[in-house]
């Protein structure tokens, strides 16, 4: 079993976890709509759902029953 010699002091722990951390989510504006959204991702404005440019859900039609 490996043993190491010495106690790695708390400085060099803390720079071989210095590329450790997690990076923000890559956020971007929908050319379509103005709307922010993460990339390869739907962006949601209106009811409507674009990808791309181009529509790929359409907004849920309005209900248009009476109350009886």
């Amino acid at each position: 079993m490996a043993v190491q010699k010495s106690k790695k002091s708390p400085s060099r722990r803390n720079m071989r976890r210095g590329h450790d951390k997690l990076s923000g989510a890559t956020v971007v504006t929908d050319a379509t709509t103005g709307s922010r959204h993460r990339r390869h991702h739907i962006a949601v404005a209106g009811g409507a759902s674009y990808y791309r440019g181009r529509e790929v859900i359409a907004p849920p039609a309005a209900a248009d029953t009476e109350e009886e």
